[in-house]
């Protein structure tokens, strides 16, 4: 991003952002990451939330800094000089963060959002699909209604952070009879609900982080962890 197009505020921000890159993450982790001995981001999200660099455009309240768009791309950019692994890790909590912030329940935000920018918790988008890629509206991981949860069956592919991540925002197919766009419906499911991760991928120029299958096999998510309205997650 140009300099000069910087307000003040996202100029401090580059340079702090450029401060923790250059002085606060071991070479060593680049490396190994790099050489898929580290097959997860999270130590590099463990060092960028201790500076409070997670969130950058969430509220305050729920472990943000409650700047804008433009501010989170300066420090993307900064990020981005470690690789494709690292910038990835570090974009996924604003990936998941975007649904749970707009669209999350009040509730929801304090037990996902708040501490997955404080670093205590490791999230990942489960969007991507064997047959689909990543046609949202494609999506055949299916949610059934069952009293209050829904019962998700399925597969996953392609996720960045499905070697550790503690949840997966995940879309599925909750109402098969309709059109497309009032079929898809989208989940909080936290890994210890049964969700397996079969496979890591170690893709050229983003070995290292933690991206891979992930299946779902009679998971039982409860109801309130819908992420905004039903059949509707778009």
């Amino acid at each position: 991003m140009f300099d000069f197009m910087l307000t003040e505020e996202q100029r401090a921000l580059q340079n702090e952002v450029r401060d923790f890159v250059k002085n606060d993450v071991p070479s060593k982790l680049v490396r190994d990451m790099d050489q898929s001995v580290i097959e997860t981001g999270r130590p590099f999200l463990d060092l960028a939330a201790k500076k409070n660099l997670l969130g950058i455009r969430f509220p305050t309240e729920y472990g943000g800094r409650d700047l804008n768009w433009a501010a989170e791309v300066v420090a993307i950019e900064e990020v981005g000089v470690l690789g494709n692994s690292i910038a990835c890790a570090y974009v996924m909590p604003s990936i998941v963060g975007e649904a749970l912030n707009h669209f999350g329940t009040s509730r929801q935000k304090e037990r996902y959002l708040k501490p997955t920018n404080q670093g205590m918790l490791y999230s990942a988008e489960a969007l991507t699909e064997p047959r689909g890629g990543s046609d949202f509206f494609g999506a055949t991981t299916k949610a059934i209604k069952d009293g209050d949860s829904f019962i998700l069956n399925g597969e996953k592919r392609f996720i960045v952070g499905a070697k550790e991540a503690d949840y997966f925002l995940v879309y599925a197919n909750s109402n098969p009879d309709a059109p497309a766009h009032q079929s898809i419906s989208c989940f909080i499911v936290d890994r210890d609900r049964g969700v397996e991760d079969q496979a890591i991928y170690s893709l050229l120029g983003t070995r290292g982080g933690g991206t891979g299958r992930i299946v779902f096999k009679d998971v039982r998510v409860p109801a309130e962890n819908l992420v905004g309205e039903l059949h509707n997650a778009y």
